[in-house]
């Protein structure tokens, strides 16, 4: 069933905390939904369909039903990790169009921040995970699962790590002009290269930040969509796709991107070459990396050269990336940030992003999610979202 045009995102919300102390992950969740729910000129009463992954406590989905009073006949847990929330844009807008619901409420939120996650402890196993026999006597922590990838590219390709920092450069060009992000600072490439190694070839500021927050958005049937005094965004195209371990056969060189890209601009009618903002996962430089060239931003192995020169700053390069300064400098709550990357392109097509980093004639933008582990397994989302 294709979704081009049988929804639209009616309502985002981005929680301002990177810290909170004084919040629970419940609250978190119900507080962007109220943000996003006031954005959209709707209520609760006006949800009938819910969305969420691992994020919330308890048994998820069921907790948060009950939590924030939701009387819904339709919901989805799906769990892909970092691209799991463009998922639920995807299943929302799949649900809507088979009639299932017609206001679908995401949200996301977390506490790593405040409960000491640093992102380079090792894994979690749990007993009955697969791949937990022949992986966890390695015990792989994420950022080698990443670096492992940067340096099979550097080999493949001769990508360097200068131009990998070239996309930190770019995320705190953006970030500068973001009064909730993290990190403000601008950066050279010098800086980056200086940062401490954390896993070669990964410095320290090739790494995402670490916050606690959350977001949320609303989907609706055009219908309801029409009748709302906000921006319409429309959903063109979205995809999905799970890489693995190919029974043996590893190939680090690509991405789920190539496949949940290809799928998402088929469906909605569009090339790369159409897209004025897109919004990548940035959970690490590389990440970045791979997605724009499986993409097709750019050939593959090319991508190195594609981002130097601040080909990714608004206003200054080819392809203005992550324009709130994304997970390497805004925020990165809960693991599964996906959620961040489609709040940043529904305000680029809106026009509502800040006017130092607003894309000019923004009208077709994609948001692109990473979930899992580059090196080992990972889900991959795209979606492509149209202003009308």
């Amino acid at each position: 069933m294709s979704i081009n045009g049988k929804a639209y995102i009616v309502g985002a919300y981005e929680h301002p905390t990177r810290k909170a102390t004084d919040k629970s992950v419940a609250q978190l969740h119900a507080e962007c939904a109220k943000g996003a729910l006031e954005d959209a000129g709707l209520t609760l009463a006006d949800v009938d369909g819910y969305f969420c992954a691992g994020d919330a406590p308890g048994l998820g989905m069921v907790n948060m039903v009950d939590y924030l009073g939701l009387n819904v006949r339709h919901v989805d847990s799906t769990d892909t990790g970092g691209s799991a929330y463009l998922a639920h844009v995807s299943h929302a807008a799949q649900a809507i169009a088979a009639g299932k619901c017609n206001v679908a409420l995401i949200t996301l939120a977390g506490r790593p921040r405040s409960e000491g996650s640093s992102g380079t402890q090792a894994r979690n196993w749990g007993a009955n995970l697969p791949d937990a026999p022949f992986e966890a006597p390695f015990s792989p922590v994420t950022v080698n699962l990443y670096a492992m990838v940067a340096m099979r590219h550097m080999y493949e390709y001769g990508t360097t790590a200068e131009q990998l920092a070239w996309i930190k450069v770019a995320a705190s060009h953006h970030a500068q002009h973001n009064s909730h992000a993290m990190l403000r600072d601008v950066v050279t490439v010098e800086d980056v290269l200086n940062s401490p190694m954390i896993s070669d070839p990964l410095h320290k500021l090739d790494c995402c930040v670490v916050s606690d927050g959350g977001g949320a958005l609303i989907i609706a049937r055009p219908e309801i969509a029409a009748k709302l005094n906000r921006p319409k965004v429309k959903i063109l195209g979205a995809g999905e796709y799970v890489k693995g371990q190919l029974g043996g056969y590893i190939d680090l060189s690509w991405s789920g991107a190539k496949f949940s890209g290809a799928t998402a601009f088929a469906e909605a009618g569009v090339t790369p070459a159409d897209i004025k903002y897109a919004s990548i996962y940035d959970s690490f430089t590389i990440t970045v990396l791979m997605q724009l060239e499986d993409l097709g931003f750019c050939k593959k192995g090319e991508g190195g050269k594609f981002v130097m020169d601040g080909n990714l700053i608004s206003g200054v390069g080819k392809l203005p990336v992550n324009t709130d300064g994304g997970g390497l400098c805004n925020n990165h709550p809960a693991n599964r940030g996906g959620i961040t990357k489609v709040i940043e392109a529904v305000r680029q097509l809106r026009g509502e992003a800040h006017p130092a980093v607003q894309v000019k004639n923004c009208d077709v933008a994609l948001a692109q999610g990473t979930g899992g582990y580059l090196g080992s397994r990972h889900g991959s989302a795209t979606l492509i979202l149209e202003r009308e």
